[in-house]
């Protein structure tokens, strides 16, 4: 099952430095992000994934020299998504059954 809201070290793409500084390039299903190492294979939320600094992450990476929509088509395998083919199970008749048995 995918991490729906923390950063998994699969999600990473590649290093990034600005400005003296060191941050790592992820994807997930809404597309590229900048977050920082210490948010990496937690068990919590990665802000970074879900803060509106996100929206500019285009212009950051092509500052830097980066093909955002590249990187995209590149890493968009990386991209884990839920199946939504699970068919649902309603709690009560479930308990019920198990009380046949």
């Amino acid at each position: 099952m995918p991490n729906r809201f923390g950063t998994t070290s699969d999600m990473i793409i590649q290093t990034v430095t600005e400005n003296d500084s060191t941050y790592l390039l992820g994807i997930d299903d809404r597309g590229l992000y900048l977050t920082t190492g210490n948010w990496l294979d937690r068990q919590l939320a990665d802000p970074n994934r879900y803060a509106s600094a996100r929206q500019n992450v285009t212009a950051r990476l092509q500052a830097l020299g980066l093909d955002p929509v590249m990187l995209v088509e590149q890493n968009s395998h990386l991209v884990k998504k839920e199946s939504g083919d699970k068919k649902k199970v309603n709690p009560l008749k479930a308990s019920k059954r198990g009380m046949k048995a």
